[in-house]
């Protein structure tokens, strides 16, 4: 696997010259907005004047109240102010200094073909150019994509916020994939496999291509995250290539990289009734670095295994409200131990589709011990709904949602299960929304599901909207993850 991006057969990258919706005229600058953020730089135009001159360019997210690029944004929303000289002689692309955080040794690089033309980028919708004697007009976003067909898909409802967070979502599969796999942001540019399975699942929505997350499994195996369900999320995300491709390249790899892949369900961790902990004596380095952790990529020095349930934690977050609806973390946790259902299932099905009956047999047998399992040691009875763990009495949104998502509650305990993760509304993350949503369908709840997906308070996706962005944001509201 190559050290750097650039597998044997790289995204074909694309490089859109997108002009300006919006140029005003303000004192001696002139205000542009391109309409969408996108990782790109800026093309100028050549100066009109006679002579070369140096001026500021500055590029932003966001706005402030009074409708100039804000140059102190919360969080890691992005501005830079860039000299730039320009020339009469000709075009001039930005060139974009590079960020220490995000091109040091654990992100991932701008594919090569990219970098050639262009050798840095930022997210950015507005630019502000001061004093320059150019025709705005032919100024352009140089907007870095992956291969991706605008024309591939569409969705049209009665319901107009629908509509609207469907081309949101739509549009930001495309703008995240400027480095040719799925990352975080531009914060770190790294990958994450929870992340990144959600966006594959996106991605198959929007458009026929499945190099994207091929290559991000494939980085992910070599170079993966720490948190616990993180490492559940491969065969997840290895089984959805298989399903959705059909290609044999997909197989290929799946059956090449099938022990690791099988060491990704953590069921060398598994105690006799099939429950796993990190905690357990099992979870040691060995262990550890035999599913690639602390890699020359790894953005921890020692930090291992650790379960995540939902992120950010309250200390991220305006008052100290956190994602996991105060999930009680405790060594054998419910949440973990309903991936490793989910990720041995999809062990089962990986390898029947590889022909590797034995071993399906095998992963078929695990995930029995482990449904039986689950609900004997974290169904709570009287409330009717999940524990969060083995010893605890509490009950988070969490507990319950994944077990409803991935068919972990028996028949008999659905209806308390569901009663219960409604009376919780949006207890989660934009990440915990995606098995929330999945485990209201898959239960019948479609109603419910849809007025989530088009509610319009501060923990929606049309929140998002609202507050100015065109890119899915990392978190519902920049109060729930100070730095978004």
């Amino acid at each position: 696997m190559a050290s750097d991006y650039d597998f044997a057969k790289a995204q074909r990258m694309t490089c859109e010259a997108i002009q300006p919706v919006k140029i005003e005229k303000r004192g001696e600058t002139f205000f542009l907005d391109f309409g969408r953020a996108a990782f790109a730089t800026l093309l100028l135009p050549p100066l009109e004047s006679d002579s070369p001159a140096v001026k500021p360019i500055r590029l932003g997210e966001k706005l402030d109240s009074k409708g100039a690029i804000d140059r102190s944004p919360p969080g890691t929303i992005r501005y830079r102010e860039i000299q730039a000289e320009l020339s009469p002689a000709g075009e001039t692309v930005l060139t974009i200094p590079p960020d220490e955080r995000n091109t040091g040794p654990a992100a991932v690089r701008l594919p090569a073909s990219v970098r050639a033309r262009i050798p840095e980028v930022l997210p950015f919708r507005y630019a502000e150019i001061d004093g320059l004697d150019i025709d705005p007009q032919r100024c352009r976003q140089l907007a870095v994509f992956a291969s991706f067909d605008d024309s591939a898909a569409e969705f049209e409802s009665d319901h107009d916020v629908l509509n609207a967070v469907w081309e949101l979502c739509r549009y930001s599969i495309k703008m995240t994939s400027a480095f040719g796999i799925y990352i975080d942001g531009d914060r770190e540019r790294i990958p994450y496999e929870a992340d990144a399975y959600l966006n594959q699942l996106s991605h198959y929505c929007v458009d026929r291509n499945y190099r994207c997350a091929r290559d991000t499994w494939q980085y992910l195996l070599r170079y993966p995250s720490w948190p616990t369900e993180w490492q559940q999320h491969m065969p997840m995300m290895v089984w959805a290539d298989m399903v959705y491709s059909g290609e044999e390249e997909a197989f290929d790899l799946a059956d090449r990289h099938f022990d690791l892949l099988a060491r990704k369900t953590l069921w060398d961790l598994a105690r006799a009734d099939g429950l796993i902990s990190v905690s357990s004596p099992k979870c040691d380095r060995a262990f550890m670095e035999s599913l690639n952790l602390f890699n020359d990529r790894y953005i921890f020095d020692e930090k291992g295994l650790d379960d995540i349930v939902d992120w950010p934690p309250g200390s991220f977050t305006d008052g100290g409200i956190d994602e996991r609806d105060n999930h009680e973390m405790t060594p054998y946790n419910s949440v973990p131990n309903a991936f490793l259902f989910a990720s041995l299932q999809c062990m089962e099905k990986v390898a029947r589709a590889l022909g590797r009956e034995r071993e399906a047999a095998v992963f078929a047998e695990r995930a029995a011990q482990v449904y039986q399992s689950f609900n004997r040691v974290f169904f709570d009875r009287e409330s009717r709904c999940y524990r969060d763990g083995e010893d605890s009495n509490h009950h988070s949104l969490h507990s319950s949602m994944f077990p409803l998502a991935f068919g972990l509650v028996p028949p008999e305990y659905r209806r308390g299960v569901i009663e219960f993760i409604l009376s919780r509304g949006m207890a989660c993350s934009v990440y915990g929304a995606q098995y929330f949503l999945e485990g209201l369908y898959r239960a019948g709840e479609d109603e419910a599901a849809l007025a989530l997906l088009t509610a319009t308070h501060d923990r929606s996706w049309w929140n998002m909207l609202v507050s100015g962005s065109t890119v899915t944001m990392e978190a519902w509201d920049l109060r729930y993850k100070n730095n978004l």
